[in-house]
């Protein structure tokens, strides 16, 4: 028998590419690449991403389908090669264009005060002088209107240059957005990862935030849909990763910074945060206990060549501020008010830092309160 590319054709139009009800050619999978020399035949099937998970199946199929239809001896085993389609990449939106600085608070695991620092890293910034907006990404747990105590607040829309768009509310000179301002807090928010994602971008894109110095992202805790959401979205500036002490906060913090470093993600770490590193007493303001160990955040930045910028001690008015929504950062009269304090000057630094350098790899004293 004489091969020729309408045989081979033929027969691939017997394999279904499954959950569509379309055969391989149909669906233009077959490559321009097809060589037939005698009997042995070979060329590439297309498929629209590399972890499709149907790619060893169906080019398992076509090579039966040859082989029952055609000829059995025709040498085709491992001559089928599985290629991914290469698909233009469109062109970034331009999001927050009158954001200078977009910054991302994460931590590699609940529970070590992630959103206690973005929202008094916000306010800090803003008594230093800047233009600071805060975005409550945490989709599922938001957390951000109970620390500026507007749980009841609900944003406006207005209209700016033709454009419709959310107004963020304001508070301690920071803008603020959550998506608990338009959802019942007693209520779980039961949503996939694609509703959550669009509505992230919404909080992002139909807002007006205007000219801001800081826009200080916190994000939800562990890795998911919505990290890559935003990296996607915005230029992220850096990343800061909150930790405390212990080894298995730690142990988190590391897969932390290795999302933010990876080649999907390539988002720069500014530093890492040591959360409730010592206790001081209020009484005995010189006195410090490591409750849950000492320089576990100073041994990984090392260890993983980020700087540590800032170590916030375990205070009980840390906690109650946050619940009667006013961040201890207001008040830079106090121990942990200043930590704050010293934190924004480094983030700033490091920032500045970065963008005249390229990089974020500047290490930072942090100096104790």
């Amino acid at each position: 028998m004489n091969l020729h590319p309408t045989l081979i054709l033929s027969a691939l139009k017997k394999v279904r590419y499954p959950g569509t009800g379309k055969n391989l050619v149909e669906m233009g999978m077959i490559g321009d690449d097809m060589r037939i020399v005698g009997n042995k035949v070979s060329f590439s099937i297309v498929f629209e991403k590399p972890n499709d998970p149907f790619m060893k199946s169906v080019v398992k199929a076509a090579e039966t389908a040859i082989l029952t239809y055609i000829d059995p001896g025709i040498n085709i085993k491992g001559n089928i090669t599985a290629i991914t389609k290469q698909v233009p990449q469109a062109e970034p939106e331009n999001y927050l264009s009158e954001v200078k600085n977009i910054i991302a608070v994460s931590s590699g695991k609940g529970g070590v005060g992630k959103s206690t620092i973005a929202a008094n890293l916000a306010v800090a910034l803003a008594n230093l002088g800047y233009k600071v907006g805060l975005l409550d990404a945490d989709i599922y747990g938001p957390s951000q209107p109970k620390m500026f105590d507007m749980e009841d607040v609900r944003p406006t829309m207005e209209v700016r240059n033709g454009k419709e768009g959310i107004v963020p509310v304001e508070k301690y000179g920071v803008k603020l957005l959550s998506i608990g301002f338009f959802v019942d807090k007693k209520n779980a928010l039961m949503w996939r990862g694609t509703m959550a994602s669009n509505a992230l971008k919404q909080l992002i894109a139909d807002a007006h935030w205007d000219e801001l110095d800081y826009f200080v992202i916190d994000l939800p805790p562990g890795t998911s849909d919505i990290h890559l959401t935003l990296v996607q979205t915005l230029a992220i500036t850096g990343a800061i990763v909150v930790t405390t002490p212990q080894e298995v906060a730690l142990a988190d913090a590391r897969k932390g910074i290795d999302l933010f470093t990876s080649d999907k993600v390539n988002v720069p770490v500014l530093g890492l945060v040591e959360n409730m590193a010592y206790f001081t007493p209020a009484e005995l303001p010189e006195n410090k206990y490591y409750l849950f160990g000492k320089d576990g955040g100073k041994r990984l930045s090392e260890e993983m060549h980020v700087p540590l910028l800032g170590e916030i001690p375990i205070v009980q008015s840390i906690c109650k501020s946050g619940d009667n929504g006013k961040p201890v950062a207001t008040d830079t009269s106090t121990l942990t008010g200043l930590a704050f304090q010293q934190l924004a000057q480094n983030v700033v630094e490091q920032v500045d830092y970065r963008n005249a350098h390229g990089e974020a790899s500047r290490r930072v004293k942090v100096r104790k309160p």
